[in-house]
């Protein structure tokens, strides 16, 4: 159990720790270090009107505000400017002629009180010349298309106490403003807007106790044409008046060709901007996530341009759908939807003449549809219950929807996917082609039915091959697995092995001695019988040599009637079950 600690001091000890805290406080706070000018330092003399004034960084003050007087913590020349964390101050207009200059640093605190620290002076030179002219001048030289609307903007001019400002519509004119005084600013706002499609013309000539800037050329820039209100737009997407309007929509309006931005209100009533309230957009659409469901919303757009906004723009309405979402759960901060989640795989894979080839839908829901896909996309209901069955490889649409009631109205919340279905069939096996060499078995398997098959050797779990032929098998019977990839079931083989290179002699001598004279298959003792029906004789080369019957004594290692040389020999044996064997043998005199 937490428990509350009540401490209570008596009240004759409370006073004196109040006055100790404050003490140290006030104490802390008078220490902290004021900074000393660096740039003037303090009692410069014959300083620079156009200087900046920089100070000693304080460790630990976040900011800092300065005032320029000409009296210990005046401010009749700037007014506690706060400068952030820099240490530095460039008066923009510069300081006045022969004057002594206080400056008053505060040093600024977020949590206490600031500081305010002891005046530090300088004086100014007095000035020995008139001013240079005024730089960096806006609208700059030669400028196009400038609004009317626009205010004339200059640089401060080194030495200058004030400015007198000409403009007028030709070289040397003065019928918008003639010679007026502007004192020392740096700007000027005409009374009135600047006539459309004009040049205009600015000189500037900066001015001090010695006397007028000389050589100040004038700037010339041309105004843009006058800028009409814009129209109103209107709805595209939802049009006014619509229903049935997602949750979360896009909304769209006509795009107004001269306008620079629209404001945008959208509330529940016609009284109301509760949705939106003068928001300003700068393209003609916006996208809301989670209107309420069947209400009714009021939008006003107006666009609006340099000139102003449009005049007389009028509010349009549409209405929600009887929503299924997605809506924002304040209490657990998510997306909520009403329509089915689905987990339907994105392709199928049917066997053909299956059961299979009927699918079920996987997702709990209140009604199912089906759409088979054509080329161009177009759909075609073939069924509206949890089943369907498919026969056809290609595109198709599911679809799962739940039905609500709101209000006396029913509404349905749906969700669909497309999937792909593929149709392939169970494996037969065909054929199995079984080469003989001389130390292996070689299948090469061939099926009846077209399908995406992979192969195994004795094992019906595998391992599986893709590629239809083994090599290097042993000399033993092997059972030959087929399976389908999608699942359409497996076909297996036994292949018996009766006939093997043992019964082929490794060589023979034709010498006349009545042994080995001759080279013929002789049946191994593990297979017991002849199963050979014609037996092939080669060369290195590949030259058909001989053609010997298994009923004959066999090769007598001779061609066209003559004896062939000590050499390797090749032969091609074929069984009754014209199984065929490879091998070679040794000619040897």
């Amino acid at each position: 159990m937490k428990k509350n600690w009540d401490i209570k001091l008596p009240r004759v000890l409370v006073l004196p720790i109040f006055f100790i805290a404050l003490l140290f406080g006030t104490l802390e706070t008078l220490a902290q270090d004021c900074p000393a000018l660096v740039s003037p330092a303090d009692a410069t003399n014959m300083v620079s009107v156009d200087s900046s004034i920089s100070w000693e960084a304080v460790a630990g003050v976040p900011g800092y505000i300065i005032s320029l007087g000409t009296t210990i913590g005046g401010n009749d020349i700037l007014n506690e400017r706060n400068v952030g964390a820099s240490t530095n101050y460039m008066p923009p207009t510069g300081l006045p002629e022969n004057t002594e200059i206080f400056v008053t640093i505060t040093l600024f605190f977020f949590n206490q009180p600031n500081i305010v620290c002891e005046s530090q002076s300088f004086t100014t030179a007095a000035l020995s010349e008139v001013p240079d002219c005024s730089p960096n001048i806006s609208p700059a030289d030669t400028a196009i298309e400038i609004n009317t609307a626009t205010n004339i903007i200059w640089g401060a001019a080194p030495g200058a106490s004030g400015y007198y400002l000409t403009i007028g519509t030709t070289l040397n004119g003065s019928e918008i403003l003639n010679n007026a005084d502007v004192q020392n600013t740096l700007s000027y706002n005409p009374s009135i807007d600047l006539p459309a499609e004009t040049d205009i013309y600015i000189t500037i000539i900066p001015y001090n106790r010695i006397g007028l800037a000389t050589g100040c050329s004038t700037t010339i820039f041309t105004t843009a044409a006058t800028v009409e209100l814009p129209l109103c737009s209107s709805m595209v997407s939802p049009v006014n008046g619509e229903t049935n309007v997602p949750l979360s929509p896009t909304l769209e309006w006509n795009e107004i060709a001269n306008a620079t931005g629209y404001r945008v209100s959208i509330g529940t009533s016609p009284f109301e901007t509760n949705i939106l309230e003068n928001a300003i957009l700068f393209k003609a659409s916006t996208t809301i996530i989670d209107f309420e469901p069947n209400r009714t919303f009021f939008i006003t757009i107006i666009p609006f341009n340099e000139a102003g906004e449009a005049i007389g723009c009028t509010q349009e309405t549409f209405s929600t759908i009887l929503g299924c979402g997605p809506y924002y759960d304040p209490v657990s901060g998510e997306l909520l939807v009403l329509n089915p989640s689905l987990t339907f795989s994105d392709t199928i894979s049917l066997c053909r003449g299956n059961t299979s080839d009927t699918i079920t839908a996987p997702d709990e829901a209140d009604g199912y549809r089906w759409y088979k896909l054509d080329s161009r996309g177009n759909e075609t209901l073939i069924s509206s219950t949890a089943n369907v069955s498919i026969t056809e490889e290609g595109d198709y649409i599911y679809e799962a929807y739940d039905i609500f009631e709101d209000s006396g109205r029913s509404f349905e919340c749906s969700s669909s996917k497309t999937f792909q279905a593929t149709i392939s069939q169970a494996p037969v096996i065909e054929n199995v082609d079984v080469q003989i060499s001389a130390n292996s078995l070689n299948y090469i398997i061939s099926t009846a039915a077209n399908g995406d098959y992979e192969y195994a050797l004795d094992n019906e779990n595998g391992p599986y091959q893709n590629s239809n032929q083994f090599n290097g098998i042993s000399f033993q019977n092997h059972t030959i697995f087929v399976r389908d990839k999608k699942g359409c079931g497996i076909a297996k083989h036994l292949v018996t092995q009766d006939l093997t290179v043992n019964g082929f002699p490794s060589f023979f001598t034709p010498n006349g001695d009545g042994i080995n004279d001759f080279w013929q298959f002789i049946p191994p003792v593990e297979t017991g019988e002849n199963n050979v029906s014609v037996i092939f004789i080669f060369d290195k080369f590949g030259s058909l040599l001989a053609q010997i019957a298994p009923n004959t004594d066999g090769w007598n290692g001779s061609f066209n009637g003559k004896s062939l040389p000590e050499s390797d020999y090749w032969f091609k044996a074929f069984s009754t079950n014209n199984k065929i064997v490879k091998g070679h043998f040794s000619l040897k005199r």
